[in-house]
């Protein structure tokens, strides 16, 4: 669990968190934008997700899994590896390569982004050109667990489970289970241990 606020974290001394979201509220928001999606969307026949490793395709499993509830069909949910569009390689120790999976050809067809935070708008950007390379969507739409504002680019979210308010020397870590081990969104004031942070 992540500590209660004001208490120390054992990776880090000098790091405090403060628990803003925990599993029952991100169960509510992914609910929320499941439908969010379907209804702007007109349902799920051209939609597809793309989750950014690595919370972000957990994220977008669940959420493919919801709307295969609503819609009464198997939806599959794929994965979108930004690492070698990042403007950031050179400044950055060097960073493990994820997977790609892309379930269905994207031409034409509707791709919802997903990832955990939104924060500079970097990570998007990145995204929008390796979409690039695939093929050409009809429309990118781009759905969020956290929006924590302080972007750098002109980039916005369609789909918010929650917007989160931060300074810059704040730190917000998301947790999932199928990573980490369970479901809760903390803000940390000072350091914070590696995994899941913005």
């Amino acid at each position: 669990m992540v500590p209660p606020s004001g208490s120390p974290v054992p990776d880090n001394a000098n790091a405090t968190a403060r628990t803003v979201l925990d599993d029952r509220d991100i169960a509510r928001a992914l609910m929320r934008i499941t439908h969010e999606i379907l209804e702007r969307n007109r349902g799920s026949a051209d939609v597809i997700l793309l989750g950014i490793p690595t919370r972000g395709v957990h994220l977008a499993k669940r959420i493919a899994a919801l709307m295969g509830e609503v819609e009464k069909c198997k939806i599959t949910a794929g994965a979108l590896d930004v690492t070698m569009y990042r403007d950031d390689l050179r400044s950055k120790p060097a960073r493990p390569l994820e997977h790609t999976d892309i379930p269905d050809d994207i031409e034409d067809k509707i791709v919802v982004l997903v990832d955990d935070v939104l924060y500079s708008g970097r990570t998007i950007r990145a995204a929008l050109d390796a979409l690039t390379d695939l093929g050409r969507p009809r429309a990118v739409q781009l759905a969020v667990l956290i929006d924590r504002g302080h972007r750098e680019l002109p980039i916005r979210a369609d789909y918010v489970g929650k917007n989160l308010p931060t300074s810059l020397a704040e730190k917000v870590k998301v947790r999932v289970r199928e990573s980490d081990g369970e479901d809760c969104v903390a803000i940390y004031g000072g350091g914070v241990p590696d995994g899941g942070a913005a």
